[in-house]
């Protein structure tokens, strides 16, 4: 889980927005649970692309200046 992910979750749960069992509880639980597998698996494959984007860039730089 990322950090940021379990402050708001803890925060909720300490009382704020209706605490444990209330709709923004419910709401912070299925974030954090569907989105870090997205993150895990979405973030090495946009690394890849942003490094062949620069890559590419670089190289045909030339050309246009």
């Amino acid at each position: 889980m990322n950090r940021d992910e379990l402050h708001v979750k803890k925060y909720i749960e300490t009382g704020r927005y209706g605490g444990k069992r209330s709709d923004p509880h419910k709401a912070a639980v299925v974030g954090v649970t569907v989105g870090d597998p997205i993150k895990d698996t979405a973030g090495p494959g946009l690394h890849v692309l942003i490094k062949l984007l620069s890559t590419i860039t670089l190289v045909l730089a030339p050309l246009f200046i």
